[in-house]
């Protein structure tokens, strides 16, 4: 009871406790009952003055407009510092809070002045004040507290540190280098302050020793290594420049400029720049390290400032290629923004998973340049964490305005197909459509014709059954080089056989030995290709499954083989292969079409619209002409040809099941011919909008061919009232009927025209040449006409449907 009641008296009262101990106890007494009764009775005193922090120097009361003395670097006190702790250390040489748990964090300063924080820190060493008696906190039944002892041990003595007003360790090196990005626990010996007291005597896995690190680059460990690094001052980067003589400037430069230049080789060639084993001793150090040999044998001098480069001045390392890397990107972006201006933009965006299994976005920027070239320009690519819309939009956002690209100023996006991409509630297209209404959506056609192949194949499952035999027979047979030899041979000799019996004619280029054509999901046309060849070389690829039935080295080889076999002999097989190979017949003018880089406009709409009367008059014309070419490919080849007129019983279910009138004829008619045509019909309308559609029909009135044969000065009218009526004034839509009058009567009959042979070439001649007289001759929509390179009236929807090559 006594050393508690002495334990809670004032500070400067602690000497009569030690009073009570020489045994002059009713003195101490009688002593300390006057020191109360001054303080209680002194003037202007009240109970919330007696436990006012008092100042360390003079004892003065540190009222609430008071402040500490302001030291030389701006270190704010803690706002809670009268409440929470009952005594402030402060350094008079720095002004420093001394207590860990109250002072201002090192990121907080200013970056300018933190080295010169750092050093007065590592002067004054860690704060380790001893203390008659340590805050216990309760672990469980047992009450555990700082021990003093920790700080005498070697491992600790140099960094740790601990917070009376805390009551927790911290560390000073990890505390001066630390930085806010970190998670929360790496604040906890910075910030937070450790006091699990629990953890600290127990053995290996002691905190302090965890917090310090196992490895040698751990973060703890270089904090000391940057400690001591910062107090060497005659190795800091200002005193070794200041130190550089002129022949040691010219060799760094040397060095930077060999790595520049073979930097700049790899990233034109895009070639790797490493390899698998770089050292000095390996047979192929990978392309950077064995140019820049290259170099170095044919000039001395680089030879020289290379050999004698210090270790930490090479400039050969990965990072230092990477940095000069980031440069070049940094120079590039620059160039395309300058390029691009004030003008207005397309976006072309994809994204696909890499090696690393890391999602990443392309970023393609199309727009018309000052001189009327329309330039499509890489600009970058970006990881994303996913591939929500929502992400996705917000990264692109994010580089547009990095380099100061107003949102506004898209007039087309072009993504692929994908769900993310283009929904019209939540797509990436709907997204960006919101806040900019003139960034109408443009797929690419082919691509697009190729994802209502593969959407109306899945729609339909005997089509998409179909579609997975084809490509097992095809890697079953194209397993090994012997079986495509085989299936090599066994078509030359169908060929002879059938040359021999007159069925086929003889001539240069006729009659070709082939194999089977691989389907790939991003190689347009090549399903017609797979067909085609599987339809040509049918005998000839069952020879072969037989022969592999029969010799097959595995049981599996063996199983793959039989049940690729008893499907290509069915009737729904062959049915199925020759009603594909027709359709995409039709399809693939279409897709070969729309593929040519210099298509224009009118011609791809005009290719759309003819292929879908093409589709629907084979639906409604051609059953009976497909199902006698079946029977009769059937009866050359022995392949069971099933009566048509007979009731139809689904494989593996009963007659009794169904329907009478449902004969075989119908299931193949209604279930596969019309269901796989109306499924691919339908796709193409919905892939083809009608918007978009209009959009590139009115915008190809600008067309010079087309405007060489009739001037369609009404679609011009109704594509900038229907599509982009806020980039015209009210006035300028006043007197856009007679510009477009002016316009044809000097623009379409000059003969200069007649040469030109797209919207692309009318640009670049308006934008040139001709800039100046036009501009003169009809006022503003010459200007217009003009800034179809600057308004991007329809130039940049022309080719924003173009996806990059790789998508």
């Amino acid at each position: 009871m006594y050393r508690f009641w002495t334990m809670s008296l004032p500070w400067s009262s602690r000497s009569l406790a030690s009073k009570l101990e020489r045994g002059r106890v009713y003195q101490a007494l009688w002593t300390l009952v006057t020191f109360l009764l001054v303080k209680i009775m002194s003037k202007s005193t009240t109970i919330l003055n007696f436990f006012k922090r008092k100042n360390i120097n003079n004892s003065k009361v540190i009222t609430d407009d008071e402040r500490l003395p302001t030291p030389s670097v701006d270190v704010p006190v803690s706002e809670n510092l009268q409440t929470e702790v009952p005594n402030v250390t402060i350094d008079e040489s720095t002004g420093f809070v001394r207590d860990p748990g109250m002072r201002k964090q090192i990121w907080e300063y200013d970056a300018n002045e933190r080295d010169e924080i750092r050093r007065a820190y590592i002067k004054l060493g860690p704060y380790q004040p001893k203390l008659d008696e340590y805050k216990k906190t309760k672990f469980g039944r047992h009450s555990r507290k700082f021990k003093h002892s920790w700080f005498a041990i070697k491992e600790f003595s140099t960094w740790l540190e601990y917070s009376p007003s805390k009551d927790a360790t911290f560390c000073l090196p990890c505390f001066l280098f630390d930085n806010p990005t970190g998670n929360s626990g790496s604040h906890v010996f910075t910030k937070d302050g450790f006091r699990n007291w629990k953890k600290v005597n127990d053995g290996n896995n002691c905190s302090f020793l965890n917090h310090m690190g196992k490895e040698p680059n751990s973060f703890h460990r270089a904090s000391e290594q940057a400690m001591t690094d910062l107090m060497n001052q005659s190795q800091h980067i200002q005193k070794v420049l200041e130190n550089f003589n002129s022949d040691q400037i010219a060799s760094n430069r040397l060095r930077s400029k060999a790595s520049i230049d073979v930097v700049k080789v790899l990233a034109f060639q895009g070639l790797a720049f490493r390899g698998r084993d770089e050292s000095s001793d390996s047979i192929n150090r990978e392309n950077f390290l064995e140019i820049l040999d290259l170099v170095v044998s044919y000039n001395e001098y680089v030879a020289e400032a290379i050999e004698k480069a210090p270790k930490n001045a090479s400039y050969k390392s990965p990072k230092i290629q990477k940095e000069i890397l980031h440069v070049f990107s940094n120079k590039v972006k620059k160039a395309i923004r300058e390029e691009i201006g004030d003008a207005k933009f397309c976006l072309i965006v994809d994204e696909a998973r890499d090696e690393s299994m890391k999602e990443q976005m392309a970023i393609v920027i199309r727009f018309v340049d000052k001189d009327g070239f329309v330039r499509e320009h890489f600009f970058g690519v970006v990881h994303v964490p996913d591939t929500t819309a929502l992400t996705l939009k917000n990264e692109i956002y994010s580089i547009l305005s990095h380099h100061s690209l107003d949102i506004q100023d898209i007039r087309g996006q072009g993504y692929d197909g994908a769900s993310n991409m283009r929904g019209e509630w939540n797509g990436l297209k709907a997204l960006v459509s919101n806040d900019c209404p003139y960034a109408y959506y443009i797929h690419r056609f082919a691509h697009r014709l190729q994802l209502a192949l593969v959407a109306a194949s899945k729609e339909i499952i005997l089509v998409q059954s179909f579609f997975n035999r084809l490509s097992s027979i095809v890697n079953v047979v194209g397993a090994s080089c012997k079986r495509v030899e085989q299936l090599k041979k066994a078509y030359s000799d169908q060929i002879a056989y059938f040359v021999e019996i007159g069925e086929l004619e003889t001539g240069r280029g006729l009659n070709q030995i082939s194999t089977l054509q691989r389907a790939g999901d991003t190689r347009w046309g090549s399903h017609l290709r797979s067909i085609s060849s599987l339809v040509n070389i049918f005998s000839p690829t069952c020879e072969i499954l037989l022969k592999i039935i029969k010799e097959g080295n595995t049981t599996s080889q063996r199983e793959a083989a039989y049940s690729c076999y008893h499907a290509m002999i069915s009737f729904e097989f062959v049915f199925i292969l020759h009603l594909m190979k027709e359709i995409m017949k039709i399809i693939d003018a279409l897709c070969q079409a729309l593929q040519f880089q210099s298509q224009d406009i009118l011609n791809a709409m005009n290719f759309v619209s003819s292929t879908k009367p093409l589709i629907q008059k084979f639906r409604d014309e051609e059953w009976d002409n497909l199902l006698t070419t079946m029977k009769s490919f059937c009866e050359a080849r022995d392949i069971d040809v099933p009566d048509m007129n007979a009731r139809y019983v689904e494989r593996g279910g009963l007659a009794r099941f169904h329907q009478d009138d449902f004969t075989i004829e119908h299931h193949y008619r209604v279930d596969i011919f019309y269901a796989a045509i109306d499924s691919i019909l339908q796709e193409l309308n919905h892939r083809f909008s009608k918007h978009a559609v209009e959009l590139l029909n009115l915008s190809s009135a600008l067309d010079p061919k087309e405007a060489r044969e009739s001037f369609r000065s009404i679609n011009i009218l109704l594509l900038v009232s229907k599509f982009y009526p806020k980039d015209f004034t009210n006035q300028e839509m006043t007197l856009l009927k007679t510009e477009v009058d002016h316009y044809e009567h000097n623009v379409v009959r000059h003969p200069n025209f007649k040469k030109l042979s797209s919207i692309s070439k009318l640009c670049q001649w308006l934008g040139t040449k001709s800039r100046n007289y036009l501009q003169q001759s009809f006022g503003h929509f010459g200007i217009g006409a003009t800034t179809y390179a600057s308004a991007n009236l329809p130039y940049h929807l022309i080719k924003c449907w173009s996806l990059p090559r790789n998508a």
